[in-house]
């Protein structure tokens, strides 16, 4: 969980004389200006290309001059090395010896690729849908709230980023709500059932063919288990390897999806179903905490469903391969760990505090995970600007600024985890992303909320809904979570990717995407 929209406030509007300024001087500014502006965008490209490819162009004049020194050899030079090759004959079979059994090893011993085969996400029913009117009515009709923390939630919902077709649970329709254990797995089923049958009914892979169950949600955990529930559901076999996952906030997704990829190291030719969802019913705060309030601002209902496979012949119907995953812990702080609490109040109730501090905390934890992340993902020629800006900043200058590294070059697409609107503008801001980069966070965010960690799923759905996945395009899912963590899983498309049937976006996505509020 994260504060989202609790950290963005509103910014006055400017003055008609600074909107006048501001006009002037964009008039009047200079041709010279704008084509330097030009020309450093054009160098920097030319430097990224070239640095990248310096290792094939210093190979060109070696491959010409092979070329050349073959096309000389004569009938005799080539008798003379056939006759060496022929002395040598036991360090020839040496050798190759050596480099079968090399050959051999590397290939018994080397990770097996990871392909996601499809994925499903949960669209709730239409009376499920919560627009601020009714959020407000409701919240004003069940009589837990204070005049004070009505206005506060409505301030959080109008500068949160969420849209009027968001979804809550069934229990939270009533007046008054009725939060029940019985409720709260009535909505675990409704979401977790309704995902997994589309992900079964699109790939057409029988449950008994899943030989590892994964299931993460933070809130919730009964007993049976939640994965035991799908396990029941489904009638899956009784050897099956399957984990629940608790308490582990809105980045479990990709633990959950780094989990699956270790098992799928070691238990060959089977397949990997990851579940992630959040339950919103018994964990509704009725208090009036301000900062407690938050989630009930920003968390609605969302589930997905995702199919992972060690199976060779799946790359040729699988959406993705796993390239990466990168796990930022920062549980060893207090203040991290401290800053998304669930507790109770003063009064007895319970819910789940986020700390003034959340935003320098995520941005710490970020700033950690990509300088783990950068090394493996990022070109030559942008670790070479950044490696030579710390030896400036530490050699001659402690007041230069570091380089950040334009990730643009490392992944076309980012499904940064829709925690609320501050988060987005947030990383969008450090990682210099521009408003496409981070076009399916804020629509995910406005159509279903904050959906913990199903959420990057909902994005990269929205992408491919767009048309926008191309083969070979990389997708950056990041995601960040109680703890606190920060973690990043990279993807890469195996083909040109559709929308795969009964999407979340299949009923709307020609409205998106839609112009928000500032």
């Amino acid at each position: 969980m994260d504060p989202g929209g609790a950290t963005h406030v509103a910014t006055a509007r400017s003055g008609s004389t600074a909107g006048q300024v501001g006009v002037q001087i964009h008039q009047t500014r200079r041709l010279p200006d704008f084509l330097q502006s030009v020309n450093l965008k054009y160098v920097k490209l030319g430097y990224h290309y070239l640095i990248s490819n310096l290792l094939t162009l210093c190979f060109i004049p070696l491959i010409i001059v092979t070329l050349i020194e073959a096309s000389q050899m004569d009938l005799y030079d080539i008798q003379q090395l056939w006759l060496h090759l022929q002395y040598n004959l036991v360090s020839v079979i040496i050798c190759s010896a050596v480099l079968v059994f090399g050959l051999t090893v590397y290939i018994m011993t080397r990770p097996r690729p990871v392909y996601l085969v499809d994925y499903a996400c949960y669209r709730p029913p239409d009376h499920l849908k919560a627009p601020y009117h009714r959020f407000m009515e409701h919240s004003r009709l069940t009589q837990d709230f204070d005049d004070s923390s009505l206005e506060f939630q409505r301030k959080i919902l109008e500068r949160s980023g969420l849209g009027e077709e968001t979804y809550v649970p069934e229990a939270m329709h009533y007046i008054p709500p009725r939060p029940s254990m019985a409720a709260a797995r009535e909505e675990a089923e409704q979401v977790m059932y309704g995902a997994l049958d589309n992900l079964f009914a699109n790939t057409h892979v029988k449950p008994k063919d899943i030989g590892i169950l994964v299931v993460n949600c933070s809130l919730f955990n009964p007993t049976p288990s939640l994965s035991a529930m799908i396990v029941n559901k489904y009638k899956l076999r009784g050897n099956i390897r399957s984990f629940n996952l608790g308490g582990m906030g809105c980045s479990a997704g990709v633990i959950a999806a780094d989990l699956a990829k270790d098992l799928l190291q070691i238990h060959r030719n089977t397949y990997a179903v990851v579940v992630s969802t959040e339950n919103i019913t018994q964990n509704w705060y009725f208090g009036n905490k301000k900062s407690m309030l938050i989630p009930n601002c920003l968390f609605r209902v969302g589930c997905s469903a995702v199919l992972l496979s060690n199976k060779s012949a799946d790359w040729r119907r699988a959406k993705y391969k796993l390239v990466h995953v990168v796990r930022t812990h920062r549980g060893a702080d207090d203040k991290a760990f401290r800053c998304v609490y669930q507790e109770q109040d003063d009064k007895g109730k319970t819910g789940v505090s986020l700390s003034k501090d959340l935003m320098a905390i995520a941005g710490g934890a970020l700033k950690t995970n990509i300088t783990t992340l950068g090394p493996i993902v990022l070109p030559i020629s942008e670790q070479l600007l950044f490696f030579s800006s710390l030896v400036v900043k530490k050699l001659f200058n402690a007041n230069v600024k570091p380089y950040i590294p334009d990730f643009k070059l490392a992944f076309d697409h980012f499904c940064i985890h829709a925690g609320g609107r501050a988060v987005i503008d947030e990383l969008e801001k450090n990682l210099q992303l521009l408003p496409i980069h981070v076009e399916a966070s804020r629509m995910t965010l406005h159509r279903f909320g904050n959906t913990s960690s199903s959420s990057i799923w909902y994005e990269l759905a929205y992408m491919e809904a767009k048309g926008r996945i191309r083969k070979g395009n990389r997708v950056w899912q990041i995601a960040f979570g109680s703890g606190f963590k920060c973690n990043s899983a990279v993807w890469e498309a195996l083909r040109n990717v559709k929308p795969s049937r009964n999407g979340p976006w299949e009923d709307c996505i020609d409205k998106y995407p839609v112009k928000l509020v500032s």
